[in-house]
């Protein structure tokens, strides 16, 4: 039976907007709403309550606090047995007249106006208590998108110098209710040298993150973050020794999802001691580990190609290889990420539509055993060193993201251009983000319609399959999967197939590819001698190969 909640404004007050919302949400909670209006009596209120038969009752007063604290006490005691007979009261008003409701004792909630839309969806959903404990939020992430739906999980980087820095800045943001996933930022020795301390360097502890050098360090970071919201935490898969790494995560800090790349953290970006098709199998490797054990897995894979000025089809193809990947290796829940601004000059629907590609491309993959759940992020090279551009840069960027629905809306501060975020910035950053959001929600326009943004999707979906094709074109004759062999990849890359202007004088990849931003806004392969655009497929000719 659909529950029912009634609301109105009380005695003289005529403030209804804050009702309306209240109410809209409640309809999305799945209540029978009935809105009594503005100025209604104590005896109206009640007597509402009593024939509609009121499950929860909603109270609005955003006038004089002494003449609201008396009117609330005259119907604290006009409904007294209706609140003893299990009826709810929710009160909502401006801060002077919350705090004296508070001091009532005969509200369950109130509400000051400041809370954000999701935390009183949550309480309309019965899912937190006044007084949240951990019990009242999710500690798995596909539960806890469920649970926040239709807003967004919520996940930032945070890792400062010491870990002392880090486990207070951990604490203050989960107790700010703002971030619903950590992730934790530690320091380069840690990533690749955490069970080899003696090929560490003590002048680079806290270069990039917070040193942390025990699995009790990770305990003190998970314990710092048991308040407030109690936010999952999750961190780096690492670049070496990563099955030993994962088993601690699981154990310290119940890790939220695996993030783990294809082509990267190795030799051929100097951040760990792999070479490329080694550490293409230990990715796969690693990847099955955690799928074995229901945990999520994300491939940051498609960014690092973007960061490093590829055209916009190789970060569609690399979206695809990175699907796909995670499902042949049994992995059930994919989180997609969808880094837009990269490289930085995009413009919005051309950014757009190569997100719309990426997920037009792997859509065809899921089913019972593989779902996608896309998240979206700021390119972090993108931000300008203006901090008041910054935050508007953010903001737009997150309504922009809002396009795909995200699953999960990975926020980057508005400071990274200049420092690495505090706590402080972390709660600004994602205050701003969630007001975003919230304005989305209430109706945004569809931006993936326009036509241009539709046109370019379909050009990058029919390129990617090209440049796919001749990647499988690679592989041997006893090559059963071509996209899934190490061997094929690594050839991928050295062939030139997977390629980037950043890549020139590396020892592992061709570096031959010149891009541009052409007229669209679109990132587009250019001859290097005239700039004439060049399609995927004369591109792929050019290096010898068929598509």
């Amino acid at each position: 039976m659909t529950p029912t909640v009634v609301a109105g404004a009380l005695g003289e007050c005529v403030h209804v907007a804050g009702l309306v919302r209240f109410l809209h949400l409640a309809e999305r909670a799945g209540w029978r709403t009935v809105f009594l209006g503005p100025a209604v009596s104590t005896e109206e209120l009640v007597a509402a309550a009593r024939r509609e038969g009121a499950e929860l009752v909603g109270v609005s007063y955003r006038l004089t606090p002494e003449t609201g604290e008396r009117l609330l006490a005259e119907l604290a005691e006009a409904a007294d047995d209706l609140r003893a007979a299990g009826v709810r009261f929710a009160f909502g008003g401006t801060p002077p007249v919350a705090e004296r409701a508070c001091a009532l004792g005969f509200f369950e909630r109130v509400f000051a106006g400041g809370e954000p839309a999701e935390a009183v969806l949550a309480y309309l959903k019965g899912q937190v208590t006044a007084a949240p404990a951990a019990a009242d939020f999710p500690q798995a992430a596909v539960e806890r998108i469920r649970w926040k739906d239709p807003f967004p999980l919520l996940r930032h980087h945070f890792g400062l110098p010491t870990l002392p820095a880090t486990q207070e800045g951990i604490a203050r943001i989960a107790a700010a209710q703002v971030l619903d996933v950590i992730s934790l930022g530690i320091d380069q020795d840690a990533q690749a040298h955490f069970f080899h301390p003696e090929r560490q360097d003590p002048r680079r502890r806290g270069a990039g993150g917070v040193p942390v050098r025990t699995a009790d360090d990770y305990r003190a970071l998970y314990a710092a973050s048991r308040c407030g919201n109690y936010p999952l935490l999750r961190t780096y898969s690492g670049s070496d020794d990563f099955l030993r790494l994962a088993a601690m995560y699981v154990e310290t800090i119940h890790i939220a999802w695996c993030a783990v790349p294809i082509f990267w953290f190795n030799q051929m970006d100097g951040r760990g001691p792999w070479d490329l098709e080694g550490s293409i199998r230990e990715h796969q490797r690693l990847m099955a580990w955690y799928g074995a054990r229901d945990i999520p897995v994300e491939l940051n894979e498609p960014h690092h190609w973007g960061m490093r000025d590829a055209p916009d089809v190789l970060f569609v193809v690399a979206a695809y290889l990175s699907a796909y990947n995670a499902r042949a290796f049994g992995v059930r829940d994919y989180i997609a990420q969808l880094m837009f601004n990269s490289p930085p000059g995009l413009a919005d629907a051309m950014d757009l539509a190569k997100m719309l590609a990426c997920l037009e491309m792997i859509a065809p993959l899921e089913g019972p055993d593989f779902r996608l759940w896309r998240q979206t992020r700021t390119g972090l090279l993108s931000y300008p060193l203006d901090v008041d551009a910054a935050r508007a840069h953010l903001a737009t960027s997150v309504y922009l993201q809002m396009a795909l629905r995200p699953h999960i809306l990975h926020v980057v501060a508005h400071t990274e251009a200049h420092h690495a975020a505090t706590a402080a910035d972390v709660i600004e950053a994602c205050q701003m983000a969630r007001r975003a959001v919230e304005n989305a929600l209430r109706g945004q326009p569809d931006m993936t319609a326009d036509p241009a943004v539709r046109a370019r999707q379909a050009e990058l979906v029919a390129e990617a399959r090209l440049t796919l094709e001749a990647i499988s074109n690679l592989a041997g004759g006893d090559v059963d999967d071509p996209l899934v062999d190490a061997a094929t990849l690594g050839r991928a890359v050295r062939s030139g197939i997977l390629d980037a202007p950043h890549l020139q004088n590396n020892p592992f990849a061709r570096g031959g590819m010149t891009t541009r931003v052409d007229w669209r806004g679109a990132c587009v392969a250019v001859d290097p001698l005239t700039g004439r655009v060049v399609s995927e497929a004369e591109r792929l000719s050019g290096l010898g190969i068929g598509g």
